[in-house]
């Protein structure tokens, strides 16, 4: 169990660490033409680890439907709207709201799964939604200071939070780490077709010449995309969804310290305070401190 949450820990650094290098990435390349090539190379990666491992095979007729649904919302929606918003907000905002992703997805299950929720769980909620708003509402201009970036980056909360809610309806009739590279494959070609259509030249790509730029991209597609993504897969199986809430927090210390240290941004009283909401939102709203005390409980019944 160890070795799982080390494996854990080490996903949440580079998710963490990823916000900023995205944000380096679309300051110097059209944010969707970026997102096309990135995903893509996050899908092939995905899809030749999945034929070592033994477990790739070609989907059926209908599990493309399947596949496509979910990439709209999981990949193209959700890859793009970070990306652009990125390019409007800083590092420290955008990794405070993604923070909020495990939040979004209960709220999600609660609206379109008819899930049952605690008033405890209602608290969860509300703190998270505050910490936001404290993060992104008061600026040096007051809540007139929101940025359209913040707004976007919050929209790709919403979009891929909805596409969870259309993994557990649909239900991919295969290995869900061989259907994530699926997703990012047909995901990335639709991405791309709309870098083309809003415009944007392709030939910005060659940016990625740069040994530091290239080091960036390959660092955002290969460990914290793909490798990332595959990972927490398997462990998120191993340590179950209250658990890796817990986790997911540090994915959002991660970020707004790497925001810090590599992007040279300020952090704020108002960050510090968000991110404490935004932590005890997403602890308490997951569920994660209910089923402590339940596990607390029990322990303590067990000894007696």
């Amino acid at each position: 169990m160890v070795k799982i949450y080390i494996l854990l820990l080490g996903v949440m650094l580079m998710w963490g660490l990823n916000v900023s290098a995205l944000k380096v990435l679309v300051t110097a390349i059209d944010p969707v033409l970026l997102t096309s090539f990135r995903i893509l190379t996050a899908g092939i990666a995905v899809l030749i680890i999945c034929r070592v491992m033994g477990i790739f095979r070609l989907p059926y007729k209908h599990e493309w439907i399947v596949i496509f649904s979910i990439a709209v919302f999981n990949v193209i929606l959700h890859h793009s709207l970070v990306a652009v918003g990125l390019e409007m907000t800083s590092g420290v905002n955008a990794s405070l709201i993604l923070g909020m992703m495990p939040l979004v997805t209960v709220v999600m299950a609660v609206i379109f799964l008819r899930q049952r929720v605690t008033w405890v769980r209602v608290l969860g909620f509300v703190l998270g939604f505050v910490g936001v708003a404290v993060t992104t509402l008061t600026g040096e201009g007051g809540p007139a200071a929101i940025s359209t970036g913040d707004l976007i980056v919050f929209l790709g909360v919403l979009v891929q939070g909805f596409s969870f809610v259309l993994i557990s309806k649909l239900k991919p009739t295969f290995d869900p780490r061989l259907a994530t590279g699926y997703m990012m494959i047909v995901g990335s070609v639709f991405i791309f077709g709309l870098s083309q259509a809003f415009g944007a030249e392709v030939s910005e790509i060659a940016g990625l010449v740069d040994w530091k730029l290239a080091g960036v991209f390959l660092f955002s597609a290969l460990f914290a995309s793909a490798f990332g993504h595959m990972t927490y897969n398997f462990a998120i199986k191993k340590v179950g969804p209250a658990e890796s809430a817990i986790f997911i927090n540090l994915n959002t210390l991660f970020a707004i310290t790497g925001a810090a240290v590599f992007l040279n941004e300020v952090i704020t009283m108002n960050h510090v305070f968000g991110f404490l909401l935004i932590l005890s939102g997403v602890f308490i709203g997951t569920g994660a401190f209910e089923y402590l005390l339940v596990k607390r409980r029990k322990g303590s019944q067990s000894n007696v």
